[in-house]
């Protein structure tokens, strides 16, 4: 097949798949910038961006141009160094009109591809990935600012983000213009605009996320996202979803009545409801009354629904816990959250 027999037709194909994620980083550039304006809205996305059918099909999509990407880059690396043979150790200086990302571009690809690993594993495994699983993590995978906060509170993360970021300006800047010369358009006068573009939109880009995960940094040690109060109504409207299996049918109920109460008042209220449970759980696991549920099938099952819901709360308190771990509040006014019937 031409596409993957010919050296033209894999240079289309590195072009191609590069200037579809070359599109998708300037669009998660994008998505950081709503994150830093907007992070409700942000939230918001994360969420319609989960598990969702579309959202799934749009990654597998692009882990598939990007292993693309990468395989026809070995392949053509390994073809040209074949073609070269020993010449290019007997060459000791470059010619002037290479540029040096050209000639490592493969190294370039490599420290993307780990920075790459390493942005997969703060953010998709922790959000995406769980829902696909059906774990329940101790952060709410549509919480996309809390995942923020836990990457930039790391010391080394704005670091490898910079290194990675900079990495990504030399690749991406020989890759935007390349990838048209490999299409055809390499006549010298579109040549040397298209450098001048490429270089402009990927300095644009890059530099934008430098700032952002400066921003991220300074907000994330100012514990922004913690206690923002916009964002924490937005993190309590996603306790429902953390306790829907764990309260069955009576899930909708209980979610309802959080999310017409006030962040204040859903925290002491469910702590309220968890200390009552866990108690009500420490009494029916006594000896005397393990001997009684032996003998009622019907209490054995309320018993086991009561430990299933008191976990459940326990990892709601947990929540509650991590995001007011550096607060000196006052005493509330709370109305008290009721279990449902």
């Amino acid at each position: 097949m031409w596409l993957s027999c010919s050296s033209v037709g894999r240079k289309f194909v590195m072009a191609l798949t590069g200037a579809c994620l070359v599109l998708f980083v300037t669009f998660h550039c994008v998505m950081n910038a709503v994150a830093i304006c907007w992070p409700a809205a942000y939230n918001s996305i994360c969420e319609f961006l989960g598990a969702n059918w579309y959202a799934l099909i749009a990654s597998v999509g692009l882990a598939f141009l990007f292993i693309l990407h990468i395989i026809y880059a070995l392949i053509l690396t390994v073809q040209n160094r074949k073609a070269r043979g020993n010449v290019r150790y007997s060459i000791e200086k470059r010619p002037k009109n290479v540029e040096w990302s050209s000639k490592n571009m493969l190294v370039l690809g490599i420290v993307v591809l780990a920075f790459l690993v390493v942005h997969l594993i703060q953010f998709w495994a922790k959000m995406q990935l769980q829902e696909i699983r059906g774990v329940e993590g101790a952060i709410p995978p549509a919480a996309g600012t809390l995942f923020i906060q836990e990457a930039f509170s790391l010391v080394w993360t704005p670091i490898v983000y910079i290194i990675g970021f900079v990495a990504l300006w030399f690749h991406m800047n020989h890759g935007f213009w390349s990838m048209f010369q490999s299409c055809g358009w390499d006549n010298e006068v579109w040549i040397g605009r298209l450098k001048k573009i490429g270089c402009w939109w990927v300095s644009i880009v890059i530099a934008l996320f430098v700032a952002q995960a400066i921003v991220f940094t300074v907000k994330a040690h100012d514990k922004d996202y913690l206690k923002d109060p916009v964002l924490r109504e937005q993190y309590k409207d996603m306790i429902p979803a953390m306790i829907e299996k764990d309260f069955g049918p009576d899930a909708a109920q209980l979610g309802q009545q959080i999310r017409m109460s006030s962040y204040d008042q859903v925290s002491q209220g469910i702590r309220q409801m968890e200390a009552g449970m866990r108690q009500q759980a420490e009494q029916m696991a006594a000896p005397e009354a393990q001997e009684y549920l032996k003998n009622n099938p019907a209490a054995a099952e309320q018993f086991k629904e009561v430990q299933e819901r008191a976990k459940g709360l326990t990892r709601v308190v947990a929540f509650f816990d991590y995001l007011e771990a550096g607060d000196n509040q006052p005493e509330m006014n709370v109305i008290e959250v009721n279990q449902p019937n």
